[in-house]
């Protein structure tokens, strides 16, 4: 069992600094909320007194940050970065959903250091997070990859190695993006079934046995009383907010751009989400967006 620092104790970074104690590893954790720290003291994690505090000893940190100047400033920046205050081969696994460009400036700075770091954003929701059956996409070298393994597994079920790195935060801003396709489509369907006199449950179970099957249908239905345990049956509290999914279609579109790729239905879905939380609703979930059909 290793000694852990984690630094981002959000609706994600909670469950998983949780598993990661059940697992048996001992957990240093650090939040600026102070409760969400009382809630990871509460799951078997010791609670630290600053980010330098919860890296002390430890041969792995985890951090599960909003944004890339976030990631950049806790790890790089300030009176007192966080590599200075790492062991010589420690492994920073950074879980956030960050600009490509920032995750390879923060790998070559920590190589010079001494230090390893590995991109490695998740998917699977809050509802994944909890469970322990997240997917880790990985950007680092095999033998990073391979350290942090175990570690992951503790967290999550699908586990990939994309690439070098810079790789994890390519292939997550690509899933991130069809995923708001698809709950825009859902939406958009939904929204046009129950003004033609449909019921939703009937409806979506229709198309989850149809060739519109998608994740949204099968286990975050955007309609409320469809599904339990989904934000739409919680007036879209918690979950995975509106602001972080148009940040994370800024990422994409920065990509494409980069690239010169073609992202016709990634620009309409990021048009689609910049209207509705330009409407005041940022901070609710991104199923939330069949409000604005609605």
């Amino acid at each position: 069992m290793a000694t852990i620092g984690f630094i981002g104790l959000g609706n994600m970074g909670g469950p998983m600094a949780a598993n990661l104690a059940k697992a048996g590893h001992s957990v240093q954790a650090f939040d600026l909320s102070a409760e969400a720290l009382s809630a990871a003291t509460a799951a078997g994690c010791r609670q630290a007194e600053s980010a330098q505090d919860a890296v002390k000893g430890a041969a792995m940190v985890i951090t599960m940050l909003p944004a890339g100047k976030h990631v950049k400033s806790l790890l790089l920046e300030g009176d007192a970065p966080l590599f200075e205050h790492l062991e010589d081969g420690a492994l920073v696994i950074d879980c956030s959903t960050i600009d490509v460009h920032t995750a390879r400036e923060i790998a070559a700075a920590a190589q010079q250091r001494q230090i390893d770091f590995i991109d490695a954003p998740v998917s699977g929701g809050v509802g994944g997070a909890q469970a322990g059956t997240l997917t880790f996409i990985v950007g680092g070298s095999a033998e990073q990859y391979a350290t942090a393994l175990p570690v992951l597994q503790a967290m999550g079920k699908n586990i990939f190695h994309a690439g070098e790195h810079g790789a994890g935060q390519i292939a997550k801003a690509c899933n991130n993006m069809m995923l708001a396709i698809l709950m825009a489509g859902t939406c958009e369907a939904l929204s046009m079934g129950v003004k033609n006199g449909l019921d939703p449950a009937v409806l979506s179970d229709i198309m989850k046995q149809s060739s519109g099957n998608n994740w949204a249908l099968q286990v975050y239905n955007p309609v409320p009383g469809v599904m339990d345990n989904v934000p739409a049956s919680r007036d879209y509290q918690g979950g995975f907010q509106v602001d972080l999914m148009y940040k994370d279609l800024g990422l994409a579109m920065d990509l494409s751009q980069q690239s010169a790729s073609a992202t016709p239905m990634g620009s309409a879905a990021r048009a689609l989400f910049n209207l509705h939380k330009s409407q005041g609703n940022g901070g609710l979930d991104f199923s939330s967006l069949i409000r604005l059909y609605q």
